[in-house]
């Protein structure tokens, strides 16, 4: 008789983003007649930049002709969309990344599901809390978080870092030691980011106690400061300790086009010396297939002068949503946090309500859907995200039944 992986069974409920989906549906159908506005999950709203649907046009047309067709890509991705990679996001900053350091995917949603394959299953991991739920799920499904603690609800074998507006949503090095430590900067779902030198303490903790940082890069494109790096590779030593992953679904709307690519410094190497680049690589090239071409070169389309221009003022609108949000929700007399280097916007619920109360509150009076803070982790519970992927008049009637709540 076949036997399930059992790790399954220890999860608690569904997906966070799949729960609400499903109580967001059974009040559509019990109130046909309301209008239901998002600013829940982190989905785009705007078209594709022209340059990009652009090359999704040449690329289609190539595919017609024997002479350009392109079957099954090459296990890394085509060259000529990491060296795009490598020029535009790294270079320009001062970082050397090889060709062969990076992969190229559907996204980062599946790398950091897919990641936990290459380590160990007694590897001991450490999230910053709250965080986007991939990280520790994925780990659960593979056995290396132990037990769900249902009454704590939190993980036996997971090492907690609390982010909060008592230290200013910057992480303590843990007391216990870890071997994976995820970072996600810009915060997902905080909207909180770390300087530099906050960075490079965890760099060298990292190299210091031979752990690996999982860092999830993809809302670099929206930091406006000056001293928060795009990249964890600016902090010396990085190279020795961190996998850096990004995405182009929220820098450029490829939610629905699925993008990404994951960085693998080939210095990264485990105590006996195995390159973990060349363990990605296997796994890579045995698990997946490549993205489309036609999907890659709009990619690199994105790497355009045109490219950049229409993507920076998507950006720019989203950014403008986020600043809408945070000063009217100031206004109402919340306390709110990111949306300054991020699309997302981090409040306080009021009067100490429960996450998910104030996600019924305002589903149920305002008709407005947000993400209760509990789902992303413990430290969660009392706050609340809202994106600001919205467009710029649901964004503004949201916040207008909010106000009159």
């Amino acid at each position: 008789m076949f036997k399930v992986n059992d790790n399954y069974l220890k999860l608690p409920g569904s997906y966070l983003f799949s729960t609400i989906g499903k109580k967001v549906a059974a009040y559509k159908e019990a109130n046909p007649d309301k209008e239901v506005i998002s600013l829940g999950i982190g989905d785009v709203t705007q078209p594709l930049a022209p340059a990009v649907i652009d090359a999704l046009h040449s690329a289609v047309d190539e595919m017609s002709k024997a002479e350009t067709f392109h079957g099954y890509a090459p296990d890394l991705g085509y060259e000529f969309l990491r060296r795009a990679i490598a020029d535009n996001d790294y270079k320009s900053r001062g970082v050397d990344i090889a060709l062969d350091e990076i992969f190229v995917s559907d996204g980062a949603k599946s790398d950091s599901g897919n990641i936990v394959d290459i380590f160990s299953q007694d590897n001991v991991i450490a999230v910053t809390d709250p965080v986007y739920p991939v990280y520790v799920d994925s780990n659960a499904m593979s056995g290396k978080t132990g037990e769900y603690l249902k009454d704590k609800e939190c993980w036996s074998n997971v090492i907690y870092m609390p982010c909060t507006a008592e230290n200013n949503f910057v992480p303590e090095l843990p007391e216990k030691t870890p071997d994976i430590i995820y970072i996600c900067c810009p915060n997902n779902p905080t909207g909180t980011t770390l300087t530099k030198e906050q960075l490079q303490k965890w760099v060298d903790y990292a190299n210091e106690k031979k752990a690996v940082i999982i860092y999830d890069a993809a809302y670099e494109a929206y930091i406006s400061e000056t001293d928060v790096p795009h990249s964890i590779y600016e902090c010396d030593g990085a190279k020795n300790c961190a996998i850096e992953m990004r995405s182009f679904s929220k820098n450029a709307g490829f939610t629905g086009t699925r993008l990404g690519f994951t960085i693998v410094p080939k210095q990264l190497v485990d105590s006996n010396g195995t390159m973990l680049n060349s363990l990605w690589a296997r796994r890579h090239g045995t698990k997946f297939n490549g993205a489309p071409y036609i999907i890659q070169r709009a990619g690199e389309a994105v790497y355009s002068e045109a490219g950049k221009a229409q993507t920076k003022e998507q950006i720019a609108y989203y950014m403008n949503n986020a600043k809408e949000i945070r000063n009217a929700l100031s206004g109402m007399g919340y306390t709110v946090f990111g949306g300054v280097n991020a699309p997302y916007i981090w409040l306080q619920t009021p009067d100490g309500m429960k996450s998910w109360d104030f996600f019924d509150v305002l589903l149920e009076k305002a008709n407005v859907v947000g993400t209760p803070g509990s789902g992303f982790g413990p430290s969660g519970e009392g706050y609340f995200r809202l994106t600001a992927f919205g467009s710029a008049e649901n964004t503004k009637k949201a916040l207008e039944r909010i106000k009159a709540l």
